[in-house]
């Protein structure tokens, strides 16, 4: 991780979505990088928000700025002049996708035309990461894995609106950006993430965590569906790598690319709660009813990216559970500083794995 280091050291970073879950570490990562780092997001519940808790608010640039105004947008964009765009502002919810379906399809995927039509008149951007999810891919009960080559769908409206962001980037690529040879331009997919922070409704480390803390039963929609597991700084480092190899050589590594978890981190719902429990110390489960259809199995491969970026998975599944659930313990039980913990844990993945 040391070219790393060194690469994003002074460069000028925007992360929409940098007040999410997983834009919180993510800039939590870029500063310990020593990047200059701009953010967007909407105003966020400070209450129990990783953002607020990390005190990003003052370590960050951040404009509250709703990714569907073009305008507000392009001014900010233009103003910072960013080197690499890390888009993962989005409505990243499959249940509340159903409640709020245009919504959904507006922020995933004109939230990206957006950034992606304002780039076209940047020369300053380099590099865009555009996030989507494993959930883009028409799910057909494929055992041994999706790949890069394999059919967009979705069958719920968030799953849609990832199919159909992926084919806007690779739009946007092919008409306006293989002329711009110093631009890179990528979509990500990565699993079920999880990590210590995440309070987001109808996930279930934050809804196991919320009964813990309670000593509340847990309630699980379908305990036995499996998912691929990954703790959140996994995709993460493929993003870091990815958006440094294509802004150094933009055409070889524009295109889309799975971050995925490893074989053995595909497990039931009910096996990861099992283990939360078990690091945790204490708790129950009990089982309900879901209205809801959710994909029973989903799976990426990753050898793409193990073979080109030299990237890897490297946490198992017991790992990844016991690192998110201390960081709950530490900070929820015992009070201790969210913004060392999130470090101290982002240093050891770096340089300890």
């Amino acid at each position: 991780m040391d070219q790393i280091k060194k690469f994003y050291k002074n460069k000028r970073i925007l992360v929409t979505g940098a007040t999410g879950f997983k834009g919180s570490w993510l800039c939590s990562w870029l500063l310990e990088l020593g990047a200059k780092v701009y953010g967007t997001g909407f105003t966020p519940n400070q209450n129990k928000n990783l953002f607020y808790n990390l005190k990003l608010n003052k370590r960050i640039n951040l404009k509250i700025i709703d990714i569907r105004d073009y305008n507000k947008l392009k001014k900010f964009i233009h103003k910072i002049k960013p080197n690499i765009i890390f888009h993962l502002a989005a409505q990243p919810l499959v249940i509340d996708s159903y409640f709020k379906p245009i919504d959904t399809f507006n922020i995933n995927v004109n939230g990206t035309i957006n950034i992606l039509d304002i780039m076209r008149s940047c020369s300053f951007v380099k590099s865009f990461i555009g996030v989507t999810s494993d959930k883009c891919y028409e799910n057909v009960g494929k055992k041994g894995g999706y790949s890069e080559a394999d059919k967009l769908g979705g069958s719920d409206p968030y799953s849609a609106s990832k199919a159909a962001t992926e084919l806007v980037i690779n739009s946007y690529y092919k008409s306006f950006f293989t002329s711009k040879k110093n631009c890179g331009i990528s979509s990500v997919r990565a699993g079920n993430v999880i990590g210590g922070g995440d309070w987001s409704r109808n996930r279930l480390i934050p809804d196991c965590i919320r009964s813990l803390l309670i000593n509340k039963e847990i309630f699980l929609r379908n305990p036995n569906y499996t998912r691929p597991w990954q703790h959140v700084l996994e995709p993460l480092k493929g993003y870091l790598i990815l958006a440094k190899k294509q802004f150094e050589n933009p055409r070889k590594f524009s295109g889309a690319w799975n971050f995925g978890s490893s074989p053995n981190s595909i497990k039931s719902v009910k096996k990861i709660t099992e283990l939360i429990i078990e690091s945790w110390g204490e708790g129950k489960i009990r089982s309900k009813k879901n209205n809801f259809e959710e994909q029973k199995f989903l799976q990426i491969t990753s050898g793409k990216s193990k073979k080109h970026l030299k990237w890897k998975p490297t946490f198992d599944i017991k790992k990844a559970v016991k690192v998110t659930s201390d960081w709950y313990l530490r900070v929820e039980k015992k009070n201790e500083d969210p913004i060392k913990i999130t470090s101290q844990q982002i240093n050891d993945y770096m340089f300890n794995n």
